[in-house]
């Protein structure tokens, strides 16, 4: 990854760790905070051409980068990552760097799911997907479909074709408003298979990109946070010290340097390609962060009250945006898929 793709001012920064030496990326003011997606996807597409992939080294700062942007806009940060994940994932299938802006749709469900069959030589899919960010916005995308026997497998289909159509006024969003996620029905369109069947789900790289959308949101927490620390420290500058202010701004520290060490040491794993499980490492760190994200806007709230949530839109767009973002972990259906797995093993993993 260049070190000059991504370098807004040192305060804006999000670090995962205390070292500056590897985070040459975040050290300058060259490039400016995304405003908007068209922005978001340029610097994307940016970001990717030059590698920005986890498990080559500089995990921790790819998922800086990632917080980073977060905490500046969590729009801009949800344009960013599908793209990146799009561009790990065609890496490790081995087939060549994407063209244009790409997104991943990978839910499924509905009532007509996407089917995959062969028609001559090739693939094409028919039927609807759910949850598709950016669709009308995006060239292309990765997308999950069944094939005649039942298995998933991952396909790579152009968007911007008649037979492709967004089911436009169905994201009705308060937060991330302007990343319509909205349902696309595919009617016969072509589709170009990656990897064999069932391969993007037992890839290393599938529990990799969970935690860096862990890593948004804690970058869209550390954006609440710093609403919380400022408060406090202006009221401490007037000599008028809120206890109840302090000890929530007390407990978010606590619960972001956990989640931070959380994050830190995941980017440590996925880099050095150890024996440690992705699939519980990927459980934790996005149970562990979804928690604190979930508890710092609750806090958030009490110690700030209603003001900000009124008449500040950069935080009252966090708070929605977060609150919503959060939700691609499914709280008690994810903890007991996690202890489901747990169970499974012979010994106590404490």
């Amino acid at each position: 990854m260049n070190d000059h793709v991504f370098a807004p001012e040192v305060s804006m920064s999000v670090r995962l760790s205390d070292d500056e030496g590897a985070t040459a990326m975040l050290t300058s003011a060259d490039d400016a905070l995304p405003s908007g997606v068209d922005e978001a996807l340029a610097l994307a597409r940016s970001l990717g051409a030059r590698g920005a992939v986890p498990g080559k080294g500089r995990t921790r700062e790819l998922w800086e980068v990632l917080a980073t942007l977060a905490a500046h806009d969590l729009g801009v940060v949800r344009a960013v990552e599908p793209h990146l994940d799009a561009v790990a994932i065609l890496g490790q299938a081995g087939s060549p760097a994407p063209e244009g802006s790409w997104g991943v749709f990978a839910a499924e469900g509905g009532s007509d799911p996407l089917r995959a069959e062969q028609a001559g030589s090739g693939w094409i899919v028919t039927g609807s997907k759910p949850w598709c960010s950016l669709a009308a916005t995006l060239d292309a995308a990765l997308i999950t479909a069944r094939t005649a026997d039942g298995a998933s497998r991952l396909f790579a289909v152009p968007l911007a074709r008649p037979a492709v159509r967004v089911m436009e006024g169905s994201w009705h969003a308060r937060g991330l408003s302007e990343i319509p996620s909205g349902p696309v029905t595919f009617d016969a369109v072509a589709a170009e298979p990656v990897g064999e069947p069932g391969w993007y789900v037992h890839r290393p790289g599938f529990w990799w990109g969970g935690i860096g959308v862990a890593a948004c949101w804690y970058g869209g927490a550390v954006g609440i946070a710093r609403s919380v620390f400022e408060r406090a420290r202006l009221e401490r500058t007037r000599g008028a010290e809120n206890p109840h202010l302090l000890a929530h701004l007390g407990a978010i520290d606590t619960l972001l340097h956990a989640a931070r060490l959380s994050l830190a040491d995941a980017a440590g794993h996925v880099d050095a390609h150890d024996q440690v499980d992705g699939r519980l490492l990927s459980r934790r760190v996005r149970g562990l962060v979804a928690r604190a994200c979930e508890e710092v806007i609750a806090r958030a709230g009490h110690a700030l009250g209603p003001g900000p949530l009124a008449t500040d839109a950069a935080h009252a767009k966090r708070v929605a945006d977060l609150q919503l973002y959060v939700r691609q972990h499914h709280a008690e259906r994810d903890d007991a898929s996690h202890g489901t797995f747990l169970a499974g093993h012979e010994d106590a993993p404490w």
